[in-house]
């Protein structure tokens, strides 16, 4: 009998920490970078926790706190009684580890012409020919009316919002502002929001990326806008999840885009399809909480969609829209903190821990693409509302904003536990509550559509909000119409007495309410 070989095992040499920084996120960033480049391979035997502090003279809970983020993510796997392993990542070897300083497009002619020549007056711009008939079918629908209540999706607990410090701040500023700051502004935004915006990512997200790469945006529709009037020339393919975000699918869609709705399934978009569209230049994707499945991509998938656009010279947009809000462990990693190659674009929002009228938004770019972005966004608008970016950077800079994050994520789980544990039971055609790991909204599959749009119209009878599912899907799509169905509940914008209300009048209205609610 041949001898069973052993597995390869890791010697922690090499791996120095800063006694001055978290030691957890050092640990995590060091072992997560050992398996991108290959130094540790698939099946590599960690060392035990106790083992690894011992050897690099930290304490245990470091090192468990880095292993947790690390299974996480999917770099790693537990096999019980066993150990901890590095995972099987075959897309891992395709990535470079060396930082793009410059920028690798492929562009085309016409759009690096565009670029270079952009115009100093309106007078100047080309309209395309049908641009004015898109806009009869790609367009947003208008929000709905009154103060949030349940289940209005894509709205946060701005009810916790410390309205009271942001007035002292804001009063602070205009009491005696600084002249400058009154004048034309940079279109990439507010040098200060910028610096704490890029630091609050590198903190947060694990993001190696500076000031300079920063451009603040009116919210995250104008980053997507600004991404498909920059990167798609007309006819050119452009991915979009399917079901998802409807609104970025118009962005696109105007600058004359031709739209690829690729399914999603529970490891988020599906790659295989993504790779057999031969004219897509563009990916756009929510893999931190796909809208609106909530899907929470996996480290695997990930890769494959990076190789893809390393492969293909394609862009990927990263819309990390509510990516503060993860109940188990700190957020994932972006895929712009494993882009290695410029080719991720990753677009940011303070309107889902703030308040969505705020109107304020970033892009973080690949080095090369700032100045196009900046320049094309003095187009539309000169710059941003100079008091906004001002608070918004000296309530950063004071930890207000760190500190509110905290309360929101805290609020955002107990409302969600609310929907969890009230939620009707034994209701027909209706599937089960999934886990709800991350994000602002849940979605419960129905089995037909005929059913979705009885349920949603019950919902409207007794004034609460509901979403179909179905309102989510490109409409040329192939998926049988009754697959399509579902309902979609935003569960942070009301606290858990008015979250108990609504559940207790659509418990009524849909047939399915106690005896003595009846």
């Amino acid at each position: 009998m041949s001898p069973i070989t052993p597995p390869l095992s890791f010697n922690p040499a090499g791996i120095e920490l800063d006694r001055r920084q978290g030691l957890t996120r050092q640990l995590y960033e060091a072992l997560r970078q050992r398996v991108l480049d290959g130094r540790l391979v698939s099946g590599t035997r960690l060392p035990a926790s106790r083992d690894l502090a011992a050897a690099l003279s930290i304490s245990r809970n470091s090192v468990v706190r880095a292993y947790d983020q690390l299974y996480a993510e999917g770099f790693t796997e537990s096999r019980v009684g066993d150990g901890t392993y590095v995972a099987q990542l075959p897309a891992a070897k395709k990535l470079s580890t060396k930082v793009s300083t410059g920028l690798h497009t492929g562009l085309s002619p016409a759009l690096s012409t565009k670029w270079s020549n952009l115009p100093e007056d309106l007078d100047n711009e080309v309209i395309h020919s049908g641009g004015l008939a898109r806009i009869k079918t790609h367009h947003l629908s208008q929000p709905p009316a009154g103060p949030p209540r349940a289940f209005r999706v894509g709205v946060p607990a701005f009810d916790l919002f410390p309205f009271e410090v942001w007035a002292k701040l804001n009063g602070a500023f205009w009491r005696k502002p600084d002249l400058e700051q009154l004048c034309y502004g940079d279109p990439a935004g507010d040098a200060r929001l910028r610096s704490l915006i890029a630091a609050y990512l590198r903190s947060s997200r694990g993001m190696q990326c500076a000031a300079e790469q920063i451009v603040i945006t009116s919210g995250a529709q104008q980053a997507i806008s600004l991404c498909a009037q920059l990167l798609v020339e007309p006819g050119d393919g452009v991915a979009v999840e399917n079901p998802g975000y409807r609104a970025a699918g118009h962005a696109f869609a105007l600058a004359g885009g031709k739209l690829h709705g690729v399914p999603v399934d529970g490891e988020g978009i599906d790659c295989q399809r993504l790779n057999a569209l031969e004219d897509c230049r563009v990916a756009y994707v929510t893999p931190s909480h796909q809208y609106p499945l909530g899907v929470v991509m996996s480290l695997a998938r990930r890769l494959e969609l990076l190789a893809w656009a390393d492969r293909t010279g394609g862009w990927i947009i990263e819309d990390d829209y509510d990516g503060e809000y993860r109940y188990s462990g700190a957020p994932l990693s972006p895929l712009a903190a494993l882009d290695r190659t410029g080719r991720v674009l990753y677009v940011g929002t303070f309107g889902k821990v703030a308040f969505p009228a705020l109107r304020l938004g970033y892009l973080v770019l690949p080095p090369g693409l700032v100045g196009a972005f900046s320049r094309r966004r003095a187009v539309d608008m000169r710059h941003s509302e100079v008091s906004t970016q001002a608070v918004m950077a000296e309530f950063m800079a004071t930890g207000h904003f760190q500190r509110h994050i905290r309360r929101m994520r805290r609020a955002a789980l107990s409302r969600r536990n609310a929907v969890l544990a009230g939620w009707p039971q034994g209701l027909a055609g209706v599937g089960e509550l999934p886990n709800v790991a991350a994000g602002l909204h849940l979605t419960v599959r129905v089995d037909s559509l005929a059913r979705e749009q009885q349920l949603l119209e019950l919902a409207r009878s007794v004034d609460v909000e509901v979403n179909g599912l179905s309102h989510y899907w490109l409409p040329d799509s192939t998926v049988p119409a009754d697959q399509r169905a579902g309902l979609v509940l935003g569960f942070a914008a009301v606290p858990e007495p008015a979250i108990a209300l609504a559940l207790q009048r659509l418990r009524l209205a849909w047939g399915v309410g106690t005896a003595k609610e009846q």
